[in-house]
């Protein structure tokens, strides 16, 4: 069977599942749980310093898509309201009965170099594995100039990187916001300053919805509402486009990274890992069903793997990043064509409706033995596979790769005026 055991920046654990800093690790009696179930190990509600943050009612707000609950879920919770003291002897005893699993704990404390000082001794005698930047909260702790707006100043996350490893021992994850133009730049401040890994995304700034009758943003506190982080499934593409560019961009690709956002079930683990993730961070979908997930997680990553062939993680870190390219490193001349199965066709007319009114009209509508019939006319099908996303039916509509010779990408192609090549006379 695959080896799932992980390493991560001198942070071993059993599997590359852990929980998230978030309400789900805030405590003892739910860390315990969790571990018992079967995760890798967690990552400790962001500590802070004493006296606690004090939180809000209601805290979550949530969208829903075609009759999936919380496809997206949005919250105003700040770190632990709970004294640091009672954390960090939590994380002690638990550390202590769960040796072989990951406690790394999240810290977020002012800017200013004597908190990162003070609290770091604190941690490091717990006997956690690691420590993780809260460098992406955006609500509520970044209006105290904490969170992501340090996050988003570069500068910043260089400062206090520093600071946490020459005050530590422990391994230092930097978690990024999403809520910046290009995920690169913490990344690098993040090695200057030291860092052993980063950790992305956390949540992103969002208002999910509006009480049509309280006139305020969900969820809605006494009569008003505020922007809060968002997370869950709606925001995995995100996550992996910004975790994808770290790993293959030359200089930032040597940070290890612990993946987060969207992860529900293996093949989403599966995925984050083939874009450059070592670890994987889980929490909505924990939130959502449940610790025992991690159960079908483990199962079907380790089946998948063998299947493949792979043996451990680290065969399979990355392997999808050779293959993620900018635009114009696709090859212009490759081309496929829509293909209906008329044997699995429900003749609903989706596929015909979008693309006749949004796309190419390449698919014909006739009548055929009193039956509405679809066809894809070759000749005007460009390959967009509009049709194959909105067809109700799985695998009933294919894309079909044709014949064709050679590469040519828009660096070559003689449409491009920056093209270095000659285009052939005649």
């Amino acid at each position: 069977m695959a080896d799932l055991s992980i390493n991560i920046a001198g942070i071993r654990s059993p599997n590359p599942f852990w929980l998230a800093s978030a309400p789900p690790t805030d405590k003892e009696y739910n860390v315990r749980r969790a571990l018992e179930a079967g995760w890798g190990g967690v990552v400790w509600k962001t500590l802070g310093e004493d006296p606690p943050v004090v939180n809000v009612s209601s805290r979550y707000g949530a969208t829903r898509y075609n009759g999936q609950r919380m496809a997206g879920l949005n919250n105003i919770e700040l770190i632990t309201d709970r004294p640091l003291a009672v954390n960090l002897a939590e994380i002690k005893s638990v550390k202590k009965d769960y040796p072989d699993r990951a406690i790394i704990v999240s810290i977020m404390v002012p800017c200013v170099e004597e908190s990162w000082k003070r609290i770091l001794p604190l941690v490091e005698e717990t006997g956690a594995d690691g420590i993780e930047l809260n460098f992406g909260c955006p609500h509520g702790m970044s209006e105290r100039n904490m969170g992501s707006a340090v996050g988003q100043v570069p500068e910043y996350v260089e400062m206090v990187t520093r600071w946490c490893k020459q005050y530590t021992r422990m391994p230092v994850i930097v978690k990024l916001t999403p809520n910046i133009t290009n995920i690169l730049n913490p990344a690098r401040a993040a090695l200057r300053g030291g860092g052993d890994a980063v950790s992305l995304i956390n949540t992103i700034q969002s208002v999910v919805g509006v009480d049509l009758d309280a006139m305020a943003p969900m969820p809605v506190v006494d009569g008003r509402g505020t922007h809060g982080g968002y997370c869950g499934p709606a925001v995995k593409p995100i996550a992996l486009r910004m975790l994808g560019e770290i790993a293959r961009t030359p200089d930032t690709s040597v940070l290890p990274i612990s993946g987060i956002g969207g992860i529900s079930n293996w093949r989403d683990a599966a995925e984050f890992l083939v874009m450059g993730a070592t670890s994987l961070q889980v929490c909505t979908a924990a939130m959502h069903y449940g610790f025992r997930i991690v159960e079908d997680m483990i199962d079907g990553l380790s089946n998948w793997m063998d299947e493949k062939g792979f043996e451990t993680i680290a065969d399979v870190t990355g392997r999808a990043i050779p293959n993620f390219v900018n635009w114009n490193q696709l090859n212009l001349k490759f081309k496929t064509l829509a293909s209906i199965d008329q044997d699995a066709c429900i003749k609903c007319g989706l596929c015909y409706i979008a693309c006749e009114d949004t796309s190419h009209q390449a698919i014909s509508k006739t009548l055929l033995n009193g039956e509405r019939h679809y066809e894809v006319i070759d000749e005007e099908c460009v390959g967009c596979n509009l049709c194959a996303h909105v067809c109700p039916v799985d695998d009933c509509i294919t894309m079909v790769p044709q014949p064709v010779e050679g590469v040519q990408t828009w660096n070559e192609h003689p449409n491009n005026p920056m093209c270095k090549i000659p285009a052939k006379a005649g």
